[in-house]
């Protein structure tokens, strides 16, 4: 069986180095905002691009950070509204409804998976205060017409990171973001990241960050992420406990040098399946530059996914489905249940994820394009 993504192997390919990064934490005894922390969160920062990054417990709390710490600095308020695409992972919208935000879902383009930026105007309401784009599968999701809308409406542009790391958005600017050879993580106000072990940048356990250039976010998200405190026993917020610890931080500073390396791997096999997938029954986003994705996901389309999934099982190769369910049709969103997102629909009743990561091999992707192209 072609595994989808063998985490096992990915920590073998740098074992020694991640297991002496353990090693010195464990000899350090300092297991909590240490050096390794320092370290870290300094690296990331000047790999995204950003002054500052704040490590947290894991993803959808470094989304939750930022959504609270604008309520606590007055920028943003409960009921306010913050569009977001409706085709994401559900923690996007986890983190502002957490917040008493009030998320505006707008649909995809079908060709991009991307939120269609041509649909954000015609929502933007008195109440906007943020647009929240997501980088789905390791595409860049940034236009420079998302860049103008926050200028002209004077919106906060919020990046979910989770999928991206290392991916950049190249040859776009606009008056508010001058975001030419960014990465993704650096093109707005604030971007949420998370190391879960299956991400381009994954720890060995849950993890995440902020990156802003925005000092005063920074250190009121920091407060909030450590029981809400500026100062040993001195409580400014009501916050809550979530750190990034030492050992997860260590191997992220280790994994982060190579990080680079193993994203254009991915987009080896990327351009191999592009270049050779010739089944007319399977459909491919549209093709973008290298340096606009990192192939997370490699996410092909299908009227008979299911159909699909299973003769690609049965011939050895596992594949995953993001997301069988959209947000507005699970059950915590009761509310929602009857709305109508056509294209979000048809892209989660298609999408299936082709194995793809740093530890495939070419071997194993001309078998599974073989077994693709064969597929009636």
């Amino acid at each position: 069986m072609i595994q989808f993504l063998s985490l096992k192997d990915i920590t073998e390919k740098y074992s020694d180095e991640i297991h002496e990064a353990v090693k010195r934490v464990v000899n350090s005894g300092w297991y909590l905002q240490g050096e390794e922390n320092k370290r870290f969160e300094q690296h990331y920062s000047e790999f995204i691009g950003t002054k500052y990054c704040v490590g947290c417990a894991n993803g959808l709390d470094a989304l939750i950070w930022i959504f609270r710490a604008y309520i606590e600095l007055g920028v943003m308020k409960p009921g306010d509204e913050v569009i977001v695409p409706a085709n994401t992972y559900i923690a996007t919208i986890l983190a502002i409804t957490e917040n008493g935000l009030k998320p505006i879902l707008v649909e995809p383009k079908f060709d991009t998976l991307e939120i269609d930026d041509n649909k954000i105007e015609e929502v933007i309401t008195p109440r906007t205060k943020a647009i929240c784009i997501v980088h789905l599968y390791g595409r860049c999701a940034y236009t420079e017409k998302i860049g103008t809308l926050c200028k002209n409406y004077n919106l906060k542009l919020v990046e979910d990171n989770a999928q991206a790391h290392g991916c950049c958005a190249s040859q776009v600017q606009s008056s508010k973001f001058k975001v030419q050879s960014k990465r993704t993580g650096a093109l707005g106000d604030a971007a949420g990241h998370s190391f879960y072990p299956g991400k381009n940048l994954g720890a060995l356990g849950d993890g995440g960050a902020v990156t802003t250039d925005d000092e005063e976010l920074a250190n009121t998200i920091r407060a909030l992420a450590n029981y809400g405190s500026t100062r040993k026993y001195v409580f400014k917020y009501t916050g809550r406990n979530s750190r990034l610890d030492e050992i997860q931080a260590a191997v992220l500073d280790v994994k982060l040098k190579h990080l680079d390396e193993d994203n254009a791997h991915r987009q080896e096999i990327a351009n191999y399946y592009y270049e050779n997938i010739k089944n007319p029954l399977v459909k491919l986003p549209n093709r973008l530059p290298d340096v606009n994705n990192v192939y997370h996901v490699f996410p092909i389309l299908c009227e008979k996914r299911d159909e699909l999934q299973a003769y690609l099982s049965e011939h050895g190769v596992q594949t995953l489905i993001h997301y069988p369910i959209p947000p507005h049709k699970q059950e915590c969103y009761i509310e929602w249940n009857n709305l109508s997102f056509p294209i979000t629909e048809q892209i989660h009743q298609q999408e299936l994820s082709l194995p793809i990561s740093p530890v495939l091999t070419m071997e194993e992707t001309r078998k599974i394009l073989d077994i693709i192209n064969e597929y009636k």
